[in-house]
């Protein structure tokens, strides 16, 4: 009998240190939920009806508890984290929590779900708003692309029908044109032949010139030159096209022949040149400087002068630059193995006589206006410094 007794009251002790126990467990777990709310799903086995322990008495104090020491915010802010699948879990354990708790639970889920949902809709409705409004703004852009594309169009076809008319007028006048072509090349040949009549009948002397073919320059030389009998006289002494273009046959027509014209006809319809009145001699004892090891020297001559009479423009009136005072000795430069020089280069020529160039304004007198040095005085004689072509060079002498 005492020995029941005294089990039964060690049951009784067990079961209070259990359930004691329990109550610690139970009231941490709950604690503990806050930062862990998947504890939980061992709150529920403890309290399951499976459990050795279990009683009503416990299920009430349990559930006292837990309501107890969460509220609605905290319950939430747990709930905020338990996904539905874990929610449908803690159902299945309604012999721990009354069923409208449940549904305040479900409710809740619920709303923080909604609210959820609202968000994500507010977001994206924000993000379809700012994507209709970019592709507004692409379609504004390419509406007006297209409407500037269609203006060119229109304004390409007006230009395309503007040429095709313009080109059927002129193929409508192409017939007339030609007449006139034809009758200004007849008028120009008859003019030349009449000039070239007038050089023939009043200068002999330059009728067979390449090169003259205007009586005005012939008028221009025989003024600057002024000497009515040596120009009477004079007769063309070399031509390189039909000579040759070389230095050393020039000197061998050229040298010793007092008063020589020298006349330049570039590929660019230049024509320039200049007279000497000494001329160009091989005499080195008439040179006023001289290198007698590489056979070269300066001609002095006072009376000296070059000229333009055509750029390739046509449009400026035939020039004479006479010698600088104090330059008169460098008048004229000889060595075979160049052709007519005049001055410290101002006209020179290469021994082939088919190039040269022109530093005008060494020795010779400029145009009023221009400065030594430039580009303009440089290519004022010939085109350029020394990038001009010589189509023909004639000399002339008595």
């Amino acid at each position: 009998m005492d020995n029941n007794n005294q089990n039964e009251n060690a049951n009784q002790n067990q079961n209070q240190n259990e359930n004691e126990k329990f109550r610690k467990k139970n009231f941490s777990i709950f604690v503990e939920k806050e930062s862990n709310p998947f504890e939980i799903k061992v709150h529920k086995s403890i309290l399951s009806s499976r459990s050795p322990f279990f009683n009503e008495s416990l299920r009430q104090e349990s559930l006292s508890i837990s309501l107890n020491q969460f509220n609605k915010k905290e319950m939430e802010s747990i709930l905020n984290s338990i996904s539905k699948q874990d929610f449908d879990k803690l159902k299945q354990f309604d012999i721990f929590l009354p069923n409208s708790f449940l549904i305040d639970i479900e409710r809740t889920i619920f709303e923080i779900q909604d609210q959820e949902n609202q968000t994500r809709i507010k977001e994206k409705d924000k993000k379809i708003k700012r994507r209709d409004k970019r592709i507004k703004e692409k379609d504004k852009k390419i509406k007006s692309f297209e409407s500037e594309t269609q203006n060119l169009k229109n304004e390409n076809e007006k230009k395309e029908k503007e040429v095709e008319d313009k080109n059927k007028e002129i193929e409508k006048m192409k017939p007339v044109f030609d007449k006139y072509q034809e009758q200004y090349q007849q008028y120009l040949e008859y003019e030349l032949k009449k000039k070239l009549e007038e050089i023939k009948k009043n200068f002999p002397q330059f009728s067979n010139s390449k090169i003259i073919q205007d009586i005005e320059y012939v008028k221009k030389l025989q003024e600057w030159i002024n000497d009515n009998k040596f120009f009477s006289k004079i007769k063309k002494g070399f031509s390189a096209k039909k000579d040759g273009f070389d230095s050393q046959k020039l000197h061998s027509k050229c040298d010793n022949k007092g008063k020589t014209l020298v006349i330049i006809k570039t590929k660019d319809n230049f024509i320039f040149g200049g007279f000497t009145q000494v001329g160009f001699t091989n005499d080195k004892s008439k040179w006023s400087e001289k290198d007698t090891k590489y056979d070269w020297g300066f001609i002095p001559d006072s009376n000296a002068f070059i000229f333009s009479l055509r750029n390739d423009k046509g449009d400026r009136k035939p020039e004479k630059f006479t010698i600088k005072q104090g330059e008169e000795k460098y008048a004229i430069f000889y060595h075979l193995n160049y052709g007519p020089t005049f001055g410290g280069i101002d006209i020179s020529l290469y021994s082939s006589l088919q190039s040269g160039y022109s530093n005008f304004g060494q020795s010779y007198n400029l145009p009023n206006g221009i400065k030594e040095e430039t580009d303009e005085v440089q290519s004022y004689l010939a085109g350029s410094w020394n990038k001009w072509e010589v189509d023909e060079l004639e000399s002339y002498f008595i």
